[in-house]
Order: structure tokens, then C-alpha cells, then sequence
């Protein structure tokens, strides 16, 4: 935000002979961030006032003029000048030679047509004071010749950029009058009076309005007869300009220099274009439509509020007003609207039409209902001063169910001085005081306990809580003011948090070893991905204010989130491995959604050969990445065994999902992505993928006792490998054949590693071939060829209770 030192001298007097880098100092200690000074139209203070003297036309030219200007150096300045306006008997402003303008344009003696030129006689956009360039800027007869334009015109003035962040919980601070506010109060002066009493109105039947909406507080409506349009005064053009604000005709300009000034937006309808009555403020209804001041065609919602002329929109309630009911050069007659509208509903339609303006940014601050009147009569009396003949036909309309925000804290002055770090001499109970009654916050009370009125510009987000009045007297004491102490106290270190050192090792662990790589993603679902997931029609929580359309609900479990992201990562990568760990929201809790905390892994890549190994693929190398994360974790090894379905999850493949177990405890589940959903996802084609997934829960590991360190010495006694093969039918678990060689070993089976798998023909229909590497081994003695023997009879027997053979050579 930009704020002029002139436009604050309006209300603080005092403040035009500070110097405006000091304002910025005093400011940003006390109250907000200044980011920078900068004069206003630097230009000015460089280019001189000069009477023409005599003006003729140029010699070889049909638009050009020959001038003989006094710039009060003694001697007239010949300058060919090329505006149609000029004429002999002005005050202009002169470029003499060596003058930069803006735009780094330097003024030289040249030639134009043959002819002689001395300097330039300048035009407004030519200085910077606007976008007039039909003409030369004619200055007031009455313009000592010779001085500087901005000394002699009262032009000097600069800008203080303020950061509009370290405003938003100020709504007071959105106008000049905020700002002149807070520097009197840290100068410790007082405001000039603002004259905003409503002058008489007429004796003629209010205009009707009728609010429908409770996100419209108040509105005020006032008629107004008589305006005229034109140009503003010079001094309202050049300290809207200073602000960034262009110029246009007088009555826009009024309106947006009422709501620069006391941060309330205002609109002024021609009422003569108004098309029925009366006004109605609503919801927008579904598909209606309506033409904003930008000649834009705006399509409405039924969240936005609408401000109507009967049954036509006139206006985008805090946002911008219509096309149809704009005020021109015909304008005569007015209905100047002053309101307070819903924060949220105004935030929310300027951010869906992307149309953010000044009036937006203010009401998006949660404005005090009782400035809107102070603003009617601000502007009507503004008005008054310059067309003294308009009339007020009818009575002020006050519509609406609002309230006076303001209210009362107490706070008690031992609390500020130990919030503070401060003593009572340094800071006592008349300092607290008049501290408070500088911000022009009123308070009584006694026995260092006092009751402070707040008033309703402070009430709306600012002043909340006896927390809030101690930052108010500590930025007018100045936290430099408070002595250093040395800080003490004793530090205990934090309770150890079993889930975060859990996450960290686990992080670690996969993106090392693993070499996966880590996602970070919202919690909101596109409705377009929960389609492709078959998801669409299970409950999920929604959001009622969403940050992009399509994305209202909340995810159910971490897994989907990894899906969306495989499609354009295997564009650029063969073999892709994501993990994420992350929450998902589950509806079933009684008052709110149960949150889950997840680690969700994910491979896809290339579908291997026909030729190639038996657990060359997805399921087969995360189910490793699973065995690792659980041995990185020292808990026991994993087992698994098949699941039908698992809940939630209908893109899982049917065939292939597997409970993921430690002991009796379920942590998770491992499976490959069904074929149709890898279509869905785009993984065809020449991005045909082999994708495997896997959701391990969280508190399931944290709650999963760990394996003690225990130091295994080197076996005493040498071990045996056997290799085993069984032939089984093809409905056979290899985990329920590994149980059952674990159970042939008694208590010798060190290692069982499945390294092959054959169903090919030979193998028989129905049947599959599963081949082991068995390691025995003693802790007691050497073992022989019988223990082998025995070792494979036992096999034998737990091959014909699955329903198979031990296969001999």
C-alpha cells in the first residue's frame, strides 16, 4: 500500500515538516513494515515555470508553434513546441536544457524544422502526472515564474510503501486516516477533526432497499441531485497519483479518494440508469450473469452476493460495480451506496473470477459497520465543497441487521509490565494510561486493573483480548525501551516421540538403501482421481472452502496420492519408486474423521521379459523394500498372507494382495495395481508399466515390539545346504510351504530362500514347482547325511499334507 506524507498531513498537520524517512522509521519500530521511500514525480522539482511570452507559428510546420518563453533567467527561451493548446499569456511548465524527465529523457539543445529549440514545455504524462498528453500541462495564472513546479505548486510530497502484510488484522490501517492515526498517537498529537455529519437532506420518500442476504451487514443509500462531472481539482489528482490511483473524472475520483482516505469503499450509481427498484442485495442465482465496470462478462455463482436494481444486477457486492449503471459525463442524479459485506464471501468471489481490486483487498479485512456512515458523510461533504449546489433529496436508508462490534477488555497493569519484561518505574500505571488514551483507547478503572473501550475500527480481528492491549502499550513504549536481561531458565529435553524418530528411520531408510524418492502431496483428492481409482462413490470428508475447484475432498489413506504422479515420472524414468509418508482421513469417526498415519510405497516399471526370473518384478522387489524396511526397524521378519479384498481399496489387484503381518499383528498390506486401473492412469502403451503398492500403518509399527541387540557368536559346528524341490498345486501359498520346512527342520532350518518357480508344462495342470535353498545348522554338533536324510523324509511328509510330492532327482 502506498500512503502520501501530503494526504496525511491533511489529518495531522504536523506531519508535512517530518521528514519522510524518519515517518518510515517511527512506523515500522511502532506499527507496520515500511519497504521503501520514494518522492512523488521527482521530475518536478527539476522543471520550471515559464510564461510564453509570444507564441507564432513555426516557419516550416503547419502543427508546430514558435515560443519565446520566460523562465526568469533574464532572457527568453526559444522553444518549438508541437501541443495544440499552447498559447502566449500561459504558465507552463519547462524542461530546460539538461532536465531529465521520466523515463530517463534528457532535455538538449536540437533543431527541429530547421529551427532552433531551447527546451521542451512539458505535458502532464510527459512529468508523470497522469496519461493527458493532447496538450501541454497549463499551470495557474497566478505561478511565480522562475521557482521550481512542485515548490511552487505545494507539490512536494513523498510515498511510503508500506507491506500490505503487516496489515491485514489492521482493517483501521487501510486508509490515510488509519495511518495519520497511529502517528499521532506515536508523536503523541491528535487528529484533525473530520467534518462527516450529513449535511440536511429533503423531505422526500428514502430509497427503498431490501437486504436478503446476512452476508451484507449494513447498507446505506443515499440520492443525490445535481452533480456535475469533469475534471477533479488539481490537488485531489496529484495525491491520487502519488498513491498509484489514475485519474479520471471528478466523481470517480471522489469516490476512490474517500476509501484511500478512510479505508472504506464506496459506490456511486448513476440513478438515472438504475432499472427498477428497489435495491436488493442477494446470492447470485445458478448460470445468471452480469456485466462488470471492466466490460467483462462475468458468470456468477450462487455464492456470490449481487447488489440489483429490482431484479438486474447493478453490482459485485465488495468487489466491482456494473457496466450498466456506471456514472458518465450525463450523469446528474446518484445513489451513493456505502455497506459492509461478508470477508469471506467477498474474498471468495474475488479470488474465483480472479478480480482482485482496492475495494476487495479492504473488505477482505473485516471492515467496522459504523465507518460506512462516517464515509457517506465524508464524501457528501467533500462533494458539497465543490459543488456547493447539490441537493440531498431524501433521507439517509440504513438497511440491515448489524451491530456495533465494539466492546470492552479489561486488563490488569502488573500483566503488561510482566508480559513486557518492565518494572513500574519504568513503565507505571499513568504511562499504561496515557499510553492507551494516545491510541485513543479510553479507559477507567483503579488498583492497577483497568477497563479499556474498545472502539468499534479496532474491534472487528484487532483487539480481541487483555493479550492484545500489552502489544498495544509495548509498540508505543518501543521494545527498545525495555532493558536486556539475561534469559534463564532451566531446558529438559522433550519426551521422546516414538512416531517421529519411527518416520525419520524410516525416511532414511528408503530413500538410502531403498533408492526411492520421497513425495510430499496435498491431502485434497481431484474428483478426476478418485474416478480412475474407482473411489467416486465411497464416503470421503469434504472441505466446505476448497483451494481449487475439484478438490473437496480429503483422502482417505495415503496410497492414492502416489497413483496420480506415476504416469509422468515413468515418461521420464524406467524404474520409478515413490514413498510418502502422510495422513488419510477415514469418515467413520463418530464426531470428526479418523485420521490414519501411513508409509505408502509405490514401484512402476517396465513389464519384464518372458524369460525372466520368477521374482523379477514390482511385487516381488517391494516386498523385499518391505523385509528391509521391517529388518531396518529390528522387528521381526514380515509374513504374508493372501487377502481377498482390502477395504477402501478397490484399485488393488484381485488376485494379487497380500495381508502383511508381524506375529498376530496385521501392519499393513503389499499388492500389485489392478490392469484396468493402470489404463485408467495412462500406464499403456509404450508407458505400460508393472506396478506394485504397499500402505504399512504407522501406529501398527510403533506398537510391534523390536528385536533386542543380541551378539550371535560364529557357529561352532559347519552347516548344510540342501536344495528342495516340491511339487505343489498352483493354489499353494509359497509362505504356507515355507511354514512347512521350517517345521521339517526342527528347530535347524537357519535360512530358507525360494529361488525358483516353475509352471510350465512339464509341471502338470494345476501344478507348479517351487524349489529352496535350506540351510541346517547345530549349535550342539556336527550334522550328518543321516540328519539330511531325515531332514528330507519330514519334507516328504509336509509335501503330502499340502497336497503335493518332494520331487527326487
Amino acid at each position: 500500500m502506498h500512503v502520501s506524507r501530503r494526504w496525511l498531513a491533511r489529518h495531522c498537520a504536523f506531519l508535512q515538516n517530518i521528514d519522510a524517512a524518519e515517518l518510515a522509521r517511527e512506523l515500522s519500530l511502532s506499527t507496520c513494515e515500511v519497504e521503501g521511500v520514494q518522492r512523488f514525480a521527482p521530475a518536478l522539482s527539476d522543471v520550471t515555470i515559464g510564461f510564453v511570452a509570444e507564441r507564432a507559428p513555426h516557419p516550416d510546420s503547419d502543427h508546430l508553434s514558435l515560443t519565446k518563453v520566460d523562465v526568469g533567467s533574464g532572457e527568453l527561451l526559444q522553444i518549438v513546441c508541437g501541443a495544440p493548446n499552447v498559447a502566449q499569456g500561459q504558465k507552463v511548465a519547462v524542461a530546460t536544457i539538461g532536465t531529465t524527465l521520466p523515463g530517463d529523457f534528457k532535455i538538449k539543445k536540437s533543431k527541429i524544422r530547421g529551427v532552433e529549440s531551447q527546451g521542451m514545455i512539458c505535458s502532464e504524462r510527459e512529468l508523470g502526472l497522469g496519461d493527458e498528453h493532447n496538450g501541454i500541462w497549463v499551470l495557474p495564472s497566478d505561478a511565480q515564474v522562475g521557482k521550481r513546479v512542485a515548490e511552487a505548486l505545494d507539490l512536494v510530497d513523498w510515498v511510503l510503501e508500506i507491506d500490505n502484510k503487516s496489515l491485514t488484522h489492521r482493517p483501521d490501517l487501510w486508509g490515510h486516516r488509519g495511518i495519520a492515526r497511529e502517528l499521532a498517537a506515536i508523536y503523541g498529537k491528535t487528529l484533525e477533526p473530520l467534518a462527516s455529519a450529513l449535511p440536511a437532506q429533503g423531505n422526500a420518500k428514502p430509497y427503498a432497499v431490501r437486504v436478503e442476504s446476512e452476508k451484507c451487514s449494513r447498507y446505506l443509500a443515499l440520492p443525490i441531485d445535481g452533480v456535475k462531472t469533469g475534471r477533479s481539482p488539481e490537488w485531489m489528482r496529484h495525491l491520487l497519483l502519488a498513491v498509484g490511483q489514475r485519474p479520471i473524472e471528478l466523481l470517480v475520483d471522489l469516490s476512490n479518494f474517500v476509501m484511500l482516505d478512510l479505508g472504506q469503499p464506496n459506490h456511486l450509481f448513476d440513478r438515472a440508469r438504475l432499472r427498477g427498484e428497489p435495491i436488493v442485495v442477494r446470492q447470485a442465482r445458478a448460470a445468471e450473469r452480469m456485466q462488470t465496470l471492466d466490460g467483462v462478462e462475468r458468470n456468477l455463482v450462487t455464492t456470490d452476493l449481487l447488489i440489483c436494481a429490482g431484479e438486474n444486477p447493478v453490482a459485485l457486492a465488495g468487489v466491482m460495480g456494473g457496466e450498466q449503471s456506471k456514472v458518465g459525463a450525463e450523469t446528474r442524479e446518484l445513489l451513493l451506496e456505502v455497506a459492509s459485506f461478508d470477508p469471506a464471501c467477498v474474498r471468495r468471489t474475488s479470488s474465483r473470477l480472479g478480480l482482485r481490486t482496492d475495494a476487495s483487498a479492504r473488505f477482505e479485512k473485516n471492515l467496522s459497520p459504523t465507518l460506512a456512515l462516517e464515509a457517506t458523510g465524508h464524501l457528501v461533504n467533500l462533494l458539497r465543497e465543490l459543488q456547493p449546489e447539490i441537493k440531498l433529496p431524501a433521507p439517509l436508508t440504513d438497511a440491515g441487521k448489524w451491530k456495533d462490534p465494539a466492546r470492552k477488555i479489561s486488563l490488569r497493569t502488573d500483566v503488561v509490565r510482566r508480559r513486557l519484561g518492565v518494572n513500574v518505574e519504568q513503565l507505571s500505571d499513568a504511562k499504561i494510561v496515557e499510553i492507551l488514551q494516545r491510541l485513543e483507547l479510553r479507559c477507567e478503572g483503579r488498583d492497577g486493573v483497568l477497563t479499556v473501550d474498545i472502539p468499534s475500527i479496532r474491534a472487528t480481528k484487532d483487539l480481541t483480548i487483555e493479550q492484545d492491549l500489552v502489544e498495544e502499550v509495548g509498540r508505543i513504549f518501543r521494545y527498545g525501551n525495555v532493558p536486556e536481561a539475561r534469559l534463564e531458565g532451566s531446558l529438559a529435553p522433550p519426551p521422546p516421540d516414538a512416531k517421529r524418530v519411527l518416520v525419520r528411520k524410516l525416511e532414511d531408510r528408503l530413500a538410502g538403501v531403498g533408492r526411492f524418492r520421497q513425495t510430499l502431496s496435498y491431502s485434497f483428492v481431484a474428483d478426476a482421481s478418485l474416478a480412475k481409482l474407482g473411489l467416486s462413490e465411497l464416503p470421503h470428508s469434504s472441505v466446505i472452502n476448497p483451494v481449487a475447484e475439484g478438490l473437496t475432498r480429503i483422502r482417505r489413506g495415503v496410497a492414492p496420492s502416489l497413483l496420480a504422479p506415476l504416469e509422468p515420472n515413468r515418461r521420464h524414468s524406467k524404474d520409478v519408486r515413490l514413498f510418502e509418508i502422510g495422513k488419510g482421513y477415514s469418515p467413520d469417526g463418530a464426531n470428526e474423521p479418523r485420521e490414519v498415519h501411513e508409509l505408502a510405497l509405490v514401484i512402476a516399471r517396465e513389464p519384464s521379459a518372458a524369460n525372466a526370473k520368477f521374482d523379477d518384478n514390482a511385487f516381488a522387489f517391494l516386498r523385499g523394500a518391505v523385509d528391509d524396511v521391517c529388518f531396518a526397524l529390528r522387528l521381526e521378519a514380515p509374513t504374508y498372507t493372501k487377502l481377498a479384498r482390502v477395504d477402501g481399496a478397490p484399485y488393488l489387484h484381485p488376485g494379487k494382495t497380500l495381508a502383511v503381518r508381524i506375529g498376530e499383528r496385521e501392519i499393513g498390506w503389499l499388492a500389485a495395481l489392478d490392469p484396468r486401473v493402470e489404463r485408467e492412469l495412462g500406464l499403456a502403451g509404450e508407458l505400460k508399466s508393472d506396478v506394485a503398492l504397499a500402505t504399512l500403518s504407522l501406529d501398527a509399527l510403533v506398537a510391534t515390539p523390536t528385536r533386542e541387540k543380541i551378539y550371535r557368536s560364529l557357529p561352532r559346528f559347519p552347516g548344510v545346504k540342501i536344495d528342495v524341490a516340491l511339487a505343489l498345486p498352483t493354489g499353494v501359498a509359497a509362505e504356507d510351504v515355507r511354514v512347512a520346512l521350517e517345521r521339517a527342520g526342527k528347530g535347524l532350518a537357519r535360512d530358507i530362500e525360494l529361488f525358483d518357480v516353475y509352471t510350465g508344462p512339464n509341471a502338470g495342470p494345476g501344478r507348479k514347482s517351487l524349489a529352496y535353498h535350506v540351510y541346517l545348522e547345530s549349535d550342539e554338533r556336527t550334522l550328518t547325511d543321516q540328519d539330511s536324510q531325515k531332514f528330507l523324509q519330514r519334507v516328504e511328509r509336509e509335501a503330502t499334507t499340502l497336497g503335493g510330492e518332494l520331487r527326487k532327482a
